[in-house]
């Protein structure tokens, strides 16, 4: 089963490597997305693919090592797309 979700990512994530960190999780796991800083000081992560592997992913965004400081992940789904790659801004 195929899965999407957006996670918003709080804390002290931007400008420590978050983004690349992200993008490593996903391509280990064949996953498709996104990695993108927002103007709040968040990081948004977009993941789709494998619903087990988006819950290993989704695990890992404020597990011990992410770097910085993780604060929150908000998490939501949406229909999954069929996205191929992964890419950061």
């Amino acid at each position: 089963m195929t899965r999407r979700v957006v996670a918003l990512v709080s804390g002290d994530v931007q400008g420590v490597g978050y983004r690349w960190f992200v993008q490593g999780l996903a391509g280990r796991s064949g996953l498709a997305g996104s990695a993108t800083n927002l103007g709040d000081g968040r990081v948004e992560v977009v993941i789709e693919g494998a619903d087990d592997d988006v819950a290993v992913v989704l695990d890992s965004l404020d597990g011990p090592d992410a770097p910085g400081s993780v604060s929150g992940v908000e998490v939501r789904d949406e229909p999954a797309r069929g996205s191929t790659g992964f890419t950061t801004a």
